[in-house]
């Protein structure tokens, strides 16, 4: 049983038993006035300037975890042993769309960290090429001094590593982007609906925005929270915040409020639950999206703006 010390340190919606499967957050959605729930930040309005979304406190979380980041064993752990499966999901979202073997697509992976899926992204036979961004100097350091130990993705344009934000990438019309990867981030972002905005403006009709969070429930706090940063110290202590996390309800929801966004099943949306197995890495576990970890994806319609 957990300690008393442990209880308390439960967020204050779980200690008074109010989580639900649906709870009071309006979804994301951009028209959702603010509510009581444990993400009221969430509902926020878009600015006609979107501000940045860059969390200075989880900055300096994450430089402190760039000096292992490409350790195997290190703790990136959960990431290394995820990245399979992060292809795995984006093959199926693509399967449907019948694209044209040779075409060579264009990649934007956000908050990309040590680089870890943006350099197995840029090796990919249909891939042109991969941007990767992120707000953190000492992660980014990492991961451009790892692509040189590979000269495939020394190639000009094949691998672009920028410091900025969602909200600071400038990309022309013209130039935007067929996959946009978003893993293990949105949980970290405060204000997740100009963030979400923000990203739509960066995605081709067509394209694809294809992302991994936590589902928001007791189970996913006992497992994140207690037993990976507490008890094994699987990831450093501090790495989520719980209030933060999101269900896949409300993610559909959000997408659904969004016009140019496909949410039909198995056409314009996917979700797929994973369960980390120790000894065996993660795992698809079909209805485990709604008490843990997940992926999500999204297609924006032919035609949008």
């Amino acid at each position: 049983m957990a300690s008393r010390d442990a209880i308390l340190r439960l967020p204050v919606a779980l200690r008074q038993s109010v989580v639900t499967s649906r709870p009071s957050l309006a979804s994301l959605a951009p028209s959702s006035p603010c509510s009581s729930s444990p993400r009221p930040y969430a509902t926020e309005t878009t600015h006609a300037t979107p501000e940045s979304s860059v969390n200075h406190d989880e900055v300096s979380h994450f430089n402190a975890m760039a000096s292992d980041w490409w350790d195997p064993h290190g703790s990136s752990r959960l990431l290394h042993l995820m990245n399979p499966l992060r292809h795995q999901f984006i093959r199926r979202c693509l399967a449907p769309d019948g694209l044209d073997p040779d075409r060579k697509m264009r990649y934007l992976d956000i908050g990309c960290g040590g680089g870890i899926f943006a350099e197995s992204a840029a090796r990919m036979r249909n891939v042109e090429s991969v941007t990767a961004i992120d707000p953190t100097p000492e992660v980014l350091a990492v991961a451009k001094k790892h692509r040189r130990t590979d000269p495939l993705l020394l190639e000009p344009g094949r691998l672009t590593y920028l410091q900025t934000s969602i909200e600071g990438l400038q990309t022309p019309s013209d130039k935007q982007y067929d996959v946009i990867s978003l893993f293990e981030v949105i949980e970290h972002i405060q204000r997740p609906n100009p963030f979400l905005q923000s990203i739509l403006k960066q995605l081709k009709p067509g394209g694809w925005l294809i992302g991994s969070t936590i589902a928001r429930t007791p189970v996913s706090w006992f497992t994140t929270k207690f037993v990976a940063e507490d008890i094994l110290r699987m990831v450093p202590r501090g790495t989520h915040d719980w209030n933060q996390y999101i269900q896949p309800q409300e993610m559909r929801d959000w997408a659904r409020g969004q016009k140019e966004l496909n949410t039909s099943d198995g056409v314009g949306w996917h979700v797929m639950g994973v369960v980390y197995v120790p000894g065996f890495g993660w795992k698809e576990v079909k209805g485990s999206e709604a008490w843990g970890n997940y992926f999500f994806a999204v297609k924006k319609r032919e035609g949008a703006v």
